[in-house]
């Protein structure tokens, strides 16, 4: 049994990564020559963790996640300490770490742990024909690739969805940018073992700390779709976004290179029933894509592919695994997006009377509420 992978991603390693186990070849496909990360870093919860750990890649996890010991959020404009609190009860009620990486050591590690040299790249996928019993992928290059099945984990603004479907979908703008990248860790900023978040006027600013001495950083701003922006500009654009904020805000707009900097108009597309055509699923962004609000976007693509393997553990007919597939991901995967909405629309003040009622309970959060809700999160994926 050969089964065709369409992206090299995190989502398209993952389950080449998975069917192997099961004993399935794979050959993988990725449309760009060089893979250049969008985003500079994940923040993979403990589901995620505990997915590369099922399938044999949690050294990686060991090696490049962050020691993200506390949680913090800080007044914008004061910089006083709205609530914080340690993560250990979380640690301790899942059994697992948190683990921040930076997004382009992830890729590169799971890359080399499949073995690089075996991905095609510069393999853009344009159209398929597909059978009951195989599926041939036609690349722009004008070559082609024929298996028994086809995992499309080819992102957000995936070709194979619509050929799933049989329509295109549109993608939703959630109405913020996001600015993100890589700093040395400055305690001047923030601890160094701590996820801390500066709130206010509907924005965010947030550093957590990877591997390396690294902190991740984001800055969140409510703006108009299609804004015209570019890295000559970040620093005094979020000086002026920013205009007023606390001290560590402004330490951190200082230390940020403009041109490692990437600057992203946030979307998700709105849940859909149907990831499986016959041989060909969906997995990833392609099937559920997300905003980041909840850092669940590359857990939700492990996960896709550990449940994908258990099901070819229970059968090897790929119409019945890819069927159990669908209808073991579409409940948990929609939640997952609509979740995120919603904590996006109530952290970028979509409503500013219930952003600022988050504000206020956030200050009188003792870390339970928040725990709670991350236990929730991370315990409804395939592994507990």
């Amino acid at each position: 049994m050969k089964a065709l992978i369409i992206g090299a991603g995190i989502g398209g390693m993952s389950a080449a990564v998975a069917l192997k186990q099961q004993g399935i070849d794979c050959e993988v496909f990725e449309a760009v020559e060089e893979i250049k990360p969008v985003g500079a870093a994940l923040s993979i919860w403990q589901n995620g963790v505990k997915c590369m750990r099922h399938l044999g890649m949690g050294h990686i996890m060991d090696e490049l996640g962050g020691p993200m010991h506390n949680l913090a959020y800080q007044d914008a404009f004061t910089g006083d300490i709205m609530t914080q609190f340690s993560l250990k009860p979380l640690l301790e009620a899942v059994n697992e770490r948190p683990c921040p990486v930076s997004r382009a050591k992830i890729q590169d590690q799971m890359i080399d742990f499949w073995g690089k040299d075996t991905i095609q790249f510069g393999k853009r996928i344009e159209k398929v024909d597909q059978t009951g019993n195989s599926v041939t992928a036609y690349f722009t290059d004008g070559s082609s690739a024929t298996g028994d099945m086809m995992i499309a984990a080819d992102g957000a603004r995936s070709v194979m969805r619509s050929h799933v479907l049989g329509k295109e979908l549109e993608r939703r703008y959630a109405g913020y940018v996001n600015w993100n990248g890589l700093v040395d860790i400055d305690t001047n900023i923030a601890p160094a073992d701590q996820w801390t978040t500066f709130v206010g006027e509907g924005k965010r600013v947030s550093v957590m700390p990877i591997a390396g001495g690294q902190f991740y950083f984001f800055f969140d701003v409510p703006l108009p779709l299609g804004l015209e922006e570019d890295r000559s500009t970040v620093t005094s654009d979020l000086k002026g976004y920013f205009k007023g904020w606390a001290k560590p805000v402004q330490t951190l707009i200082d230390a940020i290179n403009p041109d490692t900097t990437n600057r992203i108009e946030i979307h998700d597309i709105t849940p859909f029933d149907t990831c499986v055509k016959g041989n060909i699923a969906l997995l990833g962004d392609s099937a559920h894509s997300t905003t980041p609000d909840i850092g669940q976007g590359a857990c939700s693509a492990m996960e896709d592919s550990v449940v994908l393997e258990q099901c070819f553990a229970e059968t090897k007919d790929i119409h019945s695994a890819l069927k159990s597939y669908e209808s073991k991901r579409k409940d948990r995967t929609a939640d997952l997006v609509l979740k995120a909405r919603k904590r996006c629309d109530v952290t970028h003040g979509k409503d500013m009377t219930e952003t600022q009622a988050w504000y206020d309970e956030l200050r009188t959060e003792k870390g339970d509420n928040i725990i709670a809700g991350l236990k929730s999160t991370i315990q409804g994926g395939p592994l507990g």
